[in-house]
C-alpha cells in the first residue's frame, strides 16, 4: 500500500473525521478555500474545502440539527410530550384538564408532523378527557378535530389522487374527495363547532374560530359535492362569493401532466431560460431545512425532466426565496437563495449564491465572493445597479426581532466580489424585512427602494452619491403595517412606476362579517415624485393576505394583472389564492372563481411566464405549507389565449448590466378602433416573492404593429427608438444594436389526462 493509494480503512477515518469536524463546528473563515485540519490516523492533514463545499457542509449540519431546533420542521415537541404520556403512572398525577391539554397538544404536534391518524386518535381521547362543563374545551376540541379530519381528507385525494381540479374552488369534477372520511367526520366536528354558543362556552373568541368554521365548513360540503344543496341555511357561505363578476376564460392547471416532482413545503419559485435554450426552465426552493433545490430542464416537448442532481445541487437544502439574476455579466443567470426566514436565533443561516457554470450547472461562490460573512434569518433580497456602473448589487433584507440583531445588507458588486456597504448608504436598517423591490419613482434615472417591514415601511430616495433617504412618511407610503409582497410597476400605463404593497394580516375568514383585515395598498404615482393611495378607487378593498404574489398581462391588452398567493401558517388557512384583472387602469376586477385560479393550497413563490412559447403568460405558483403535513404540490395555469396581440422582447446589455433589469419601454400602439396608446413596461423580475423571465412578453392588445419602440437602458442617457415593429415576432436587442428577430419553439403540454 501506498500514500497514493490509500485504504479504505483511512479514506474511512478520513471521512468520519470531516463529519465529526462538522457536527462539532468547522472554523472555515471566507475566501475560495479554506483548510480544515483532520486527523487520518496519527498523522494531521489538510484538505481543502471549496466555496461550494463549506456551504454543501453547513447546510447538513443545519439539517441534522433541525430535528431539535426548529420549531417548524423539527419533531422536539412532539417528542417531548410522547415522552411525558408514555412515562409510567405520569398521567394518574395529573388533572383532567391537565390531561386533556397534554393529549390536545400532542394531536396538534402529530399532525404538524403529517401523522393524522395518530393526531385524530389523540384528539378523541382529548375529548373524552374533558371536564363538564367546560364546552370552551369541547368548542376547541371540535375544532381541532375538524382541522385534522379535513387535513385527513386533503391527503387522502389531493395528494395521493392529485389532478388539475384538486384544492380549486369551487370544487368540482376530478377535484371531489373520493374517499369521503375525512370530510364527513370535519362536517361532524365544524357543525358542532356552530352549534355551541359564545355564551355557553363562556369563549370572546367567535369571530376566530366560528367565522373560521363556518368558512371550514362549506369548504368540506364542497368536497364532497354537496355544496350548496345540503348546507345548513345558518351556515351557508352565499353561492355567490364563488362567482367572478366578469366573465372570463378558465385556465387549467397543467401541473400534473409536466412531468414535474415539487410535492413540498413553502418556498420559492424561477421560471426563466437557465441554459440558453429558448425554452423556460423552472427551479424551486422549500424552507424545509433538509430539501434540495430544485432544478427542471424544459424538453420543449410539453414537459419537464428533474436535473437536480446533475446540476449539482444535490444537498443544497432549504430556501423560503429565490430571484435569478446574471451577476457577472457572462451572459448565465444566477441565482440567490434566502434562507433561515421566521426562525429568529435558530435562523442564522447562510443564503446562497449560485453561479452558473452553463448547462443547467450550478457552484455555491457564496464564501468566495464575500456574501457569507454573516449568517442571518432572511426571506427578501432584490437586484440593483443602484451605482449605475454597469453591474448588479444586491440589497438583502433581514430579520431582526427582540432576540436578533440583523442589520439589513447592500452588497456593492465590485468586479464580481461583493463588499457590504448599507452603512455608508444609510441603508443598514434594524428591521423585520417582509419584501425589497427596485424601481424608479422620480424618473431620474437612479434605482430607488422600496421596502415592506413589520411596521412602517420605507422608499429610499437614491441620492446619486451611493447614499440614500428614506421619503415614505413624506410620500405617504408607509402603509400597511404588516406588509408582504411588493413591487414596483406602471399598472395604468402613464408613464410612471407605482408602487403595489401587500399585507400579511387577518384570520381565515373570508366573508362579509365585521371581522377586520388590513388591506393591501396600491400607491399611485402623480409623475411629479409624489404618491396617493387608489386603493380603494380601483377596488382592491379585499381580505387577502398574501406570502408569494407575482403581476403579468394574463390577455394581452397591455395592463398588467396580478395573482396573491395566500395562506398562513395554521392548518385552519384554507383561503383560495386570488386573481384580479386590470381593467384598463381604472380598477381591478376578481376573476379567481371564473378563470380557475383559486387554489387553496397555500401559496408562495408566483412567476408569469410563457411556459409553452405561444405569445400568452402562463401563472406558475408553488404551493405548500410550514409545517411537515402541509406539503403539496405546485400549479402551473396555462393561459387559453385571448386573441389579442403580443411582441417577446429580449434586452441584452453592454455597458448597462447583462439583465437590463431597470430597462424602461415604452409601446406607442394603434388598436383596431384607431385609439393611438402607449405600453409602458420595466424589465425586473417582478414581485419580491416569485420571479418572472426577464424575456418579456408585452401585450398590445388589437393592435398589429407597435408604430414606435422606445427602450431606456438602465444608464443615463442611453435609450433607441425602433419603428414599425411587427407583432406576434420574438426580438433580441442587444445594447446599441438593431433589432434582431429570433424564433422560440411553441409547443402543446404533453402528457396523459386526468
Amino acid at each position: 500500500m501506498t500514500a497514493q493509494s490509500p485504504t479504505k480503512t483511512g479514506c474511512q477515518r478520513l471521512a468520519a473525521s470531516v463529519i465529526v469536524a462538522l457536527i462539532f463546528g468547522l472554523s472555515i473563515g471566507c475566501g475560495e478555500k479554506a483548510s480544515d485540519r483532520v486527523l487520518d490516523g496519527d498523522n494531521e492533514i489538510s484538505v481543502q474545502v471549496s466555496s461550494n463545499e463549506q456551504m454543501a457542509r453547513i447546510l447538513a449540519e443545519i439539517a441534522v440539527r433541525s430535528k431539535d431546533e426548529n420549531g417548524f420542521v423539527g419533531d422536539a415537541h412532539a417528542r417531548r410530550l410522547r415522552a411525558f404520556l408514555s412515562a409510567p403512572g405520569y398521567l394518574a398525577g395529573l388533572s383532567p384538564t391537565r390531561q386533556w391539554e397534554l393529549h390536545f397538544e400532542l394531536g396538534r404536534a402529530e399532525l404538524r408532523l403529517g401523522n393524522e391518524d395518530r393526531a385524530i386518535e389523540l384528539l378523541n381521547q382529548a375529548m373524552k378527557l374533558i371536564p363538564a362543563p367546560e364546552l370552551a374545551l369541547v368548542k376547541k376540541t371540535h375544532f381541532e378535530l375538524g382541522i385534522a379530519s379535513l387535513r385527513y381528507g386533503e391527503t387522502q385525494n389531493c395528494c395521493l389522487a392529485h389532478s388539475s381540479e384538486s384544492c380549486i374552488v369551487p370544487i368540482r369534477g376530478t377535484g371531489l374527495h373520493l374517499e369521503s372520511k375525512g370530510a364527513d367526520a370535519a362536517i361532524r366536528h365544524f357543525t358542532k363547532v356552530l352549534q355551541i354558543l359564545p355564551s355557553e362556552s363562556g369563549s370572546d373568541e367567535r369571530l376566530d374560530v366560528d367565522e373560521a368554521a363556518r368558512w371550514l365548513l362549506n369548504i368540506a360540503y364542497m368536497t364532497l359535492g354537496k355544496y350548496p344543496t345540503e348546507v345548513p341555511e345558518e351556515y351557508l357561505v352565499n353561492p355567490s362569493f364563488f362567482e367572478s363578476e366578469v366573465e372570463f376564460p378558465r385556465f387549467v392547471n397543467v401541473y400534473p401532466k409536466l412531468g414535474l416532482q415539487t410535492f413540498n413545503l413553502c418556498g420559492g419559485a424561477v421560471v426563466d431560460d437557465f441554459d440558453h435554450d429558448g425554452d423556460l426552465d423552472v427551479m424551486t426552493c422549500s424552507w424545509d431545512v433538509t430539501s434540495p433545490t430544485q432544478v427542471f430542464r424544459n424538453k420543449s416537448d410539453g414537459s419537464f425532466e428533474e436535473v437536480t442532481a446533475s446540476s449539482g445541487l444535490n444537498g443544497f437544502f432549504g430556501g423560503l426565496n429565490l430571484n435569478q439574476a446574471d451577476y457577472d455579466n457572462d451572459g448565465d443567470l444566477d441565482v440567490f437563495i434566502m434562507r433561515g426566514a421566521w426562525l429568529g436565533v435558530n435562523g442564522m443561516h447562510p443564503n446562497s449564491l449560485l453561479r452558473n457554470d452553463g448547462d443547467l450547472k450550478f457552484t455555491d461562490v457564496t464564501f468566495e465572493l464575500g456574501l457569507g460573512e454573516q449568517s442571518l434569518p432572511t426571506k427578501t433580497s432584490v437586484w440593483t445597479d443602484y451605482d449605475n456602473d454597469g453591474d448588479l448589487d444586491l440589497y438583502v433584507g433581514n430579520e431582526s426581532n427582540e432576540d436578533v440583531v440583523a442589520p439589513c445588507n447592500l452588497f456593492r458588486n465590485d468586479a464580481g466580489r461583493f463588499v457590504d456597504v448599507a452603512v455608508e448608504a444609510g441603508i443598514a436598517d434594524v428591521v423585520f424585512s417582509m419584501g425589497a423591490a427596485r424601481g424608479d419613482y422620480n424618473d431620474d434615472g437612479w434605482d430607488d427602494l422600496y421596502l415592506s417591514l413589520v411596521g412602517e415601511n420605507k422608499l429610499y430616495r437614491n441620492n446619486k452619491d451611493g447614499t440614500f433617504t428614506d421619503v415614505a412618511a413624506d410620500l405617504s407610503v408607509t402603509k400597511p403595517d404588516s406588509s408582504f409582497p411588493t413591487w414596483f410597476w406602471d399598472y395604468d400605463n402613464d408613464g410612471h412606476e407605482d408602487i403595489f404593497v401587500g399585507c400579511a394580516s387577518g384570520p381565515v375568514g373570508v366573508l362579509d362579517t365585521d371581522i377586520r383585515f388590513e388591506l393591501m395598498h396600491l400607491y399611485r404615482n402623480r409623475g411629479d415624485g409624489t404618491f396617493c393611495d387608489v386603493t380603494k378607487d380601483v377596488e382592491l378593498d379585499y381580505p387577502a393576505t398574501p406570502m408569494g404574489a407575482n403581476f403579468g398581462d394574463l390577455n394581452n391588452d397591455g395592463y398588467c394583472d396580478f395573482y396573491l398567493a395566500t395562506g398562513n401558517t395554521p392548518y385552519s388557512e384554507i383561503r383560495p389564492n386570488v386573481m384580479f384583472l386590470n381593467d384598463r387602469g381604472r380598477r381591478f376586477q376578481n376573476v379567481t372563481m371564473a378563470g380557475g385560479f383559486g387554489h387553496l393550497q397555500k401559496g408562495h413563490g408566483v412567476s408569469f411566464a410563457d411556459i409553452d412559447n405561444d405569445g400568452d403568460q402562463d401563472v406558475y405558483v408553488q404551493l405548500g405549507g410550514a409545517y411537515p403535513g402541509d406539503r403539496y404540490n405546485d400549479a402551473l395555469f396555462e393561459n387559453p389565449g385571448f386573441g389579442n396581440h403580443y411582441i417577446r422582447l429580449e434586452l441584452e446589455g453592454r455597458e448597462s448590466n447583462r439583465n437590463a433589469i431597470g430597462a424602461r419601454v415604452r409601446l406607442d400602439i394603434t388598436e383596431t378602433n384607431g385609439q393611438h396608446r402607449s405600453v409602458y413596461h420595466t424589465v425586473s423580475s417582478g414581485s419580491s416573492f416569485g420571479a418572472n423571465p426577464y424575456r418579456q412578453v408585452i401585450g398590445i392588445g388589437t393592435a398589429i404593429k407597435v408604430d414606435k419602440l422606445h427602450i431606456n437602458w438602465p444608464l443615463p442617457d442611453s435609450s433607441q427608438i425602433f419603428l414599425d415593429v411587427a407583432c406576434d415576432c420574438s426580438y433580441l436587442c442587444t445594447e446599441g444594436d438593431e433589432l434582431e428577430e429570433f424564433e422560440v419553439r411553441q409547443f402543446q403540454i404533453a402528457g396523459q389526462t386526468d
